[in-house]
This record gives C-alpha cells, structure tokens and sequence, in this order.
C-alpha cells in the first residue's frame, strides 16, 4: 500500500458487549480540534451513557494521534464498575486479523507457506480429497464447516466450556466440505482456528504467548491477550449482556478457544494495532500488503474480503473493517488508510458499525467526492436514484401480488413474503423478519439490516421470482411455490431415529398435530412443519429427508448456512 506513511490515517474501534459505558474517570485526551467534537460523539452515544445499562468504549485516531477516548455505561452491572478506556473486552471477530497476521509473520521467517496444506501441520484435518492451504483458511474460501453451527447441531450450548481440543476432534470426524475449496466465499469460523493451532504447533508455544511475545509486547499493547482460558482472571474486562423485558440478563461466555475470536483488548490498544498497517513496527511492508490485498477465487473473482478483514467503501471512500459478536459483546474496528479522514459509523444499541460511519461522517471532508451509486447495475438500471423513497406508498392490490413463498434451489431454503398493516415483511423463519420498503412497482429495500440488500419481484415463463440483491455483489433468484398439504399419515414417514457419525448425534423424530416433534438429548423439543415435499425448516437448520429407490425415507441432510448438506442416517 503505497505512501501511507505521507497519508492521514484516521482509525475507531467501538466495542458494544451489549455492554456499553459511562464517562471515564480517566481524563479525556486533548480534541485536535473544536470541543464541539467531542459533544457530538457524546450524544451519539448518550444511549449508553447510564451506569444501569450496559456501555460502549469508543477511541478514534487521526495523525498517528488518539484524538478521542472515552467510556460510556457500565461494564459490570452487577458491582456498577464503569467502562473506562482501560477497560478490556472480548472483540470476538475482530481477532481474526491478528491470527492471518502471526501466519505471515511465521512465513516471512520461512517457516510455513501461505499457501501449504493445512494437513502437512495438522494432519487431523480429514482428507477431502481436495487441498486446503492456510490462505483458502484465512479467507473463509476453504469450504470447511463452521464450527459453532456444528456444536450447536450437535447440542452445544454456546455458553457451554469450548476448547480448542473440542474443535479439533469435531473437525477430523467431519467427512465433507461445504464446496471446492476456493470456488465460493463462505464465512468459516474453523479456518481461524485451524490457523491459531498451525502458530502454535510451529512456533512450539502457545498461540497465546505467541501472540503477546511478537504482537502485543514489540506494539506496546498492554492490555491486550488472547484468552485461551476460560477461568483465566483478566483485570479491568467488560462483562457482556442482553436485554430481558425491561432490564438486562448475563450473557455468558466461557470459550477457551482461539484464533478466530477471545481476543480481549481496549479500544485504545486497537488504534496501536491499526497504527502499525500505516508505520509497520512489527512485520514488513509485504506482510502488510498481503493482508490488506483482497483474496480472489479459483475463477479469479474477488468478493470483498481481505485476510482477516474485509475491504468496504462508504461515500466514495474505501476502507478495511471487521465486526465481532459473540455473546452480548459487539466490537468493529475500522481503518481508511487512504482517506485524510477515517469515516465511522454506528447508529442502535449493539450495532457499532452504525455509529462507527455516524463518527465518520462528523470528521469527512466537506469536499469528498460524492458516493457512488451503489444500485446502478443491471438489477436496478431502470431506477432513478430519485425513486428511492420510504415514502412511497404502493396498494394493497399490488402488493398482494407478491405476497408468497419463495424457494431458492441452489442453497434449499425459503422465504416466506407477507403483507402486515400495509407492507411487505420478508420472513426467514423464525421471528427473523426484515420490512420491505418500495423503491419502484416491484422492487424494494429491505429495512434494519447490515449492507444495502434490495428485493425485486418479476415472472418468467409464467414463474413468479424473487431477486435479491446484497451489497450490489451477490443475487440470489427464489422461485414461488405452493406449501405441502399436511396429513398425520403424509407426516408418519418421517417418524424414527436418525445418526450423524460426524457430529456423534442421534435425533428423534415423532408426529404430533400435523407437525414433527423433534427430540435431541441435550437439546429442548422442538416442533417443525413442512416447507416444500420432503424439505422442513427447523431452529438448527433445514432438513431435507431422502429417499431409496422405492421412496423409502432412508435419512435426512440438514444446512443452516455455515454447514452445508450434513448426512444423518435412519436407523
């Protein structure tokens, strides 16, 4: 990345544990620049400011200086322990980086090779028939399965002891991928993982001692660890919390697993890492440069994401971010290398990419260039950006029309569309529903969501379809169909016991008023309905019975979008 160093660098870290702050006993560092600053950013978190409420810590550099630090709320509800820009929390996700990152310092050395098998290092990984390198592993490109929705398939509570060793014996009974490694991107946890073993394994030292030796200690992080511990005692952390009625409950987190998440840190201690991709203290300019280079599949496609982050533009700018989310905790740090103003935005309680890009907008120049017109492709040509509106209104009559369920083949999931007090509500099952705001006759923008995705309703061939569009890259064509009629004797096919080897789980299916009650020993029962034929839809994932050759139901494959197509037998 060429002349960074001449370049201003601006860089804000907010970290949300459902968990967000008061204003810190510490003093707040000198604003370059206007007070009025400083009084902006506080009423963008007033939500926070609350020793009853969990807080948020927010710190934005600009010319290699911290020119804001502060904590809002409490980090401990039960003891009322303010948030102060000491006070660490875990930045799930966000560690992501720091694990691609100790890879490349190992292959700068000679060590390893970005692009070396993962089994020539953990030779556990099971053979796929197909090579996975660490670098298909640090772009979530490897077609490996994600390892929370595994534990979770297989009655894992989240808030249950995960370790590292767990991972690993889920990971060498698994027997597929989810596709080619290389051929599609697919965010995967394991990966990660994966790559914090292959550090320790080489390094011959803990991934966390690793870590604290080569990156925390040389960029004066010293509030910074990785947590592979889970009754390791950590001073000045944040608890993490959700919301129960009116007040809050804990939200547990216990892992003792690293590499793709139990990075605890401040947010002033991100700002030094972010500062090291501008002036690198520790690794090379090349080291840098590969991580900020944006990966590409086996057809030379890119897809927006880096190694370990993910390559984003906002008004014209462009810039590298990661979020995090692991129980209450919600972290996103971003960095505009190539702006002289980082622009940050983070806008509702919990979501700190939103009021990361509401900062940003306070301290972007007057005389940027405009942003770009991120629907004018094929999908909406025909739109003028005018036409976008929340105010229009379009009948019920029309609407009506698009009302439905949709299935989209590729992935088998559906989607159901309904009409509630005069708009259209795009259902994924659930209570995951999202509002659809008309944008033109058939096309709509989908509300309170991440991303800009649009909804677009048209027939073909007498098919009804619906195209969704996310973040102008990825389209995805439902087509309508019409729901399985249900009968106790249609439903008693489905009756029995069914085993994964790769999960070491039996689930039980039985019918009960024309639904299927679903038993698992660690797991509450749950009733499912039919989507579509021998497709049901369930809160672990979506099940497809098959069939022998004399439509005989002989087992079921289950996906729930990090996994895809595991096989359970009928026994």
């Amino acid at each position: 990345m060429p002349n960074l160093a001449a370049r201003l660098v601006i860089s804000l870290l907010l970290l949300i544990g459902l968990s967000a702050c008061q204003p810190s006993s510490k003093p707040e560092k000198p604003l370059n620049g206007p007070s009025q600053q400083t009084l902006e950013f506080d009423r963008l978190f007033t939500q926070f400011d609350d020793i009853n409420k969990p807080g948020a810590s927010v710190a934005v550099m600009q010319d290699g200086e911290i020119i804001f630090s502060k904590g809002y709320g409490s980090a401990n509800l039960e003891y009322d322990i303010p948030v102060t820009p000491e006070t660490m929390f875990h930045v799930a996700s966000v560690s992501k980086q720091f694990t691609v990152f100790a890879i490349l310092l190992l292959a700068e050395e000679g060590k390893l090779n970005f692009d070396d098998d993962i089994r020539q290092y953990i030779p556990e990984v099971p053979d796929f028939g197909h090579t996975i390198t660490l670098r298909h592993l640090a772009s979530h490109t490897s077609g490996m399965r994600d390892q929370w929705n595994l534990l979770r398939m297989a009655g894992w509570r989240l808030d249950d002891v995960i370790t590292t060793e767990h991972v690993l014996k889920m990971v060498a009974k698994q027997k597929e991928l989810n596709f080619k490694p290389g051929e599609e991107f697919l965010y995967s946890n394991t990966g990660f993982t994966l790559l914090a073993e292959v550090v320790a394994r080489v390094s011959g030292k803990s991934f966390a001692q690793f870590t604290q030796e080569r990156l925390f200690t040389p960029l004066n992080m010293s509030n910074s660890l990785f947590y592979d511990d889970h009754q390791k005692i950590v001073s000045n952390r944040a608890y993490s919390y959700e919301r129960s009625g009116n007040g809050y409950k804990k939200s547990v987190l216990n892992f003792s697993n690293v590499g793709a998440t139990s990075l605890f840190t401040t947010a002033e201690d991100l700002l030094k890492w972010s500062a090291n991709f501008t002036e690198p203290t520790v690794g090379s300019p090349a080291v840098i440069e590969q991580m900020n280079t944006l990966a590409s599949l086996n057809n030379g496609e890119t897809f927006g994401g880096a190694y370990g982050q993910f390559i984003s533009y906002y008004k014209g700018t462009k810039y590298i971010q990661h979020s995090g989310g692991d129980a209450g905790f919600r972290s996103y740090l971003a960095r505009f290398p190539k702006q002289n103003l980082a622009i940050l935005n983070n806008g509702a309680d919990a979501r700190p990419w939103e009021l990361a890009l509401q900062i940003a907008d306070r301290l972007i120049k007057k005389n940027n260039p405009p942003p770009q017109n991120a629907i004018a492709d094929a999908f909406l040509e025909s739109i003028s950006p005018k036409q976008i509106s929340d105010s229009l209104e379009l009948s019920e009559d029309i609407l009506n029309a698009f009302v439905g369920h949709y299935w989209y083949e590729p992935e088998t999931y559906s989607r159901e569309i309904y009409l509630e007090n005069g708009k259209l509500m795009y259902s994924r099952g659930q209570d995951d529903v999202s509002a659809l705001a008309p944008i033109s006759k058939n096309t709509f923008k989908m509300l309170n969501v991440e991303g800009e995705i649009y909804v677009k309703f048209t027939k073909n061939d007498e098919k009804s379809l619906m195209t969704v569009k996310v973040d102008n890259v990825d389209t995805y064509v439902s087509v309508a169909y019409t729901p399985v009629k249900i009968t106790k004797t249609w439903l008693s096919q489905f009756a029995g016991s069914y085993f994964s080897p790769e999960l070491s789980s039996t689930y039980h299916f039985s019918p009960e008023n024309k639904q299927l009650k679903i038993s698992h020993h660690r797991l509450s029962d749950h009733y499912i309905a039919p989507v579509k034929d021998d497709f049901f839809s369930s809160q672990i994932g979506d099940i497809l019975f098959e069939r022998d050759v004399h439509g005989k139901v002989n087992g079921f494959r289950i996906s729930n979008g990090r996994v895809r197509n595991l096989y359970f037998r009928k026994l």
